[in-house]
């Protein structure tokens, strides 16, 4: 049996540990190397591209995935600190084979990661990672001398992806008379999200763009907006644009210095994209995780709202195959595909700076779109024997306690890849129904 080794974006993992290694990082450069060469055809291009955040670990798995990739055949092209969805961008723009972004997004540098991006800029399906992992335990047979792949260190390809996305928004937008707090997360975006703002005519006040190789989410970003929170009231700022790591997710703040949660932006999104009559299919994608309120709300525009699992690789993937062009997760990853194959944390903020900008409301205020649904999201351990996914009497309780709450509200369980956890969402228009719910479940999780 093939161990499963990619998880639900890539592979992740503590520095130097089993799968976040150097010795194993040059294994799949071979496995991915030899999967994307026998796909070729012989009308491909025999390239990768790999780009990186600022971890300091992110030099060891660049040169270890370089080494297999060249060992195999592969011409190897290092971008350097680049945001996340650049590769994506790039991947295809180059007419690379794959594309490689180390990261491990919003996690400290103890951890990092790595993600692939296959020619046609998306991420890589489960079927595709499921072949890589079986050929990672099979004998693969390296290139001849002569046909060792060469390598080169590229440095234009950032102005490349800022112009992408300047270019995606709409001509003559000035944000004069703007002044916005943006926290890099002393991550990969360091370098160009105060740069395009400032090119547009905001005022800049920057947070998190100074990386030493171990201060990437360090106290900043968007899982930690104390200090963004801080500047926007000390600046009186207009909001805060908090990107993680490797800026393919946003966190917005508001004038307040309050965090939006990214359902709110994905409506206001919506609903201008139906606006401008732009939106495919009338749909919007996201995962089972998003708040009943937003679903209300976009029935109410007269849009669906396609569901897929936890993960913004499945939202993209979705897109991908039938067509949708908008989609995201309410932790503030953005999918716009007519811009980018993926998450793009900057994409999206700059969106929204249009549509603010327009408006002439505060961000508070333009963003306070529907109300949400009460929700509560708990993790529940449980013995390794004893999983209650696979117990009859556990699946009969959920499925008694979700119909008897059908109409107004829902429960989602799923388990936790990574370690005995079950991770349990329930909410409901009214919140005093929660807890008890809860309770019952943990009970009889307890009694297993």
């Amino acid at each position: 049996m093939v161990r499963k080794i990619f998880g639900t974006d890539g592979i992740r993992g503590k520095v130097n540990s089993e799968f976040i290694n150097a010795e194993f990082a040059q294994k799949l450069g071979i496995a991915c190397g030899k999967y994307f060469l026998s796909k070729s055809g012989g009308e491909r291009s025999n390239r990768v591209i790999i780009g990186k955040d600022t971890r300091r670990s992110g030099y060891m798995l660049e040169t270890a995935l370089t080494s297999g990739f060249t060992s195999i055949g592969m011409d190897v092209f290092l971008l350097g600190p680049i945001p996340t969805p650049a590769v994506g961008m790039l991947t295809r723009s180059m007419r690379a084979d794959l594309g490689v972004m180390i990261s491990a997004s919003h996690n400290n540098f103890e951890d990092n990661g790595i993600k692939f991006f296959g020619p046609d800029g998306f991420k890589l399906s489960d079927r595709v990672e499921k072949d890589i992992e079986r050929l990672l335990f099979d004998k693969i047979d390296l290139v001849g001398p002569s046909l060792v792949g060469r390598v080169k260190r590229i440095d234009e390809v950032l102005g490349r992806y800022t112009e992408a996305v300047k270019k995606s928004l709409p001509k003559n937008l000035n944000l004069r008379n703007l002044k916005i707090v943006v926290d890099c997360a002393n991550g990969s975006a360091y370098k160009c999200a105060p740069q395009i703002l400032w090119e547009l005519g905001a005022k800049v006040i920057p947070f998190g763009v100074n990386p030493n190789g171990f201060n990437i989410n360090l106290n900043c970003g968007s899982t930690n907006t104390l200090k963004a929170s801080e500047l926007v009231r000390e600046h009186h700022a207009d909001l805060a644009i908090c990107l993680d790591g490797d800026a393919d997710r946003v966190i917005l703040l508001d004038e307040k210095g309050k965090e939006i949660d990214g359902d709110q932006l994905i409506a206001l999104i919506a609903k201008n994209l139906k606006m401008e009559k732009t939106l495919q299919g009338n749909t919007v994608v996201s995962t089972i995780m998003s708040n009943l309120g937003l679903q209300k709300y976009l029935n109410n525009l007269g849009l669906e709202l396609f569901r897929t699992p936890v993960g913004d690789r499945y939202v993209a993937e979705i897109m991908n195959i039938k067509g949708f062009n908008f989609g995201g997760e309410n932790s503030g990853h953005i999918i716009m595909t007519d811009y980018s194959s993926t998450g793009d944390g900057l994409l999206a903020a700059l969106h929204f700076l249009s549509i603010l900008k327009k408006s002439k409301k505060t961000t508070s205020e333009l963003l306070n779109v529907f109300e949400p649904f009460p929700q509560k999201l708990v993790n529940l351990k449980f013995e390794p024997e004893n999983d209650p996914l696979e117990n009859l009497e556990f699946k009969k309780t959920i499925e008694k306690l979700s119909s008897a709450i059908a109409n107004s509200g829902e429960i989602l369980v799923r388990k936790s890849g990574t370690e005995p956890v079950i991770r349990i969402m329930i909410q409901h228009s009214n919140s005093k129904m929660i807890d008890p719910i809860l309770k019952e479940i943990e009970n009889k999780i307890s009694n297993l």
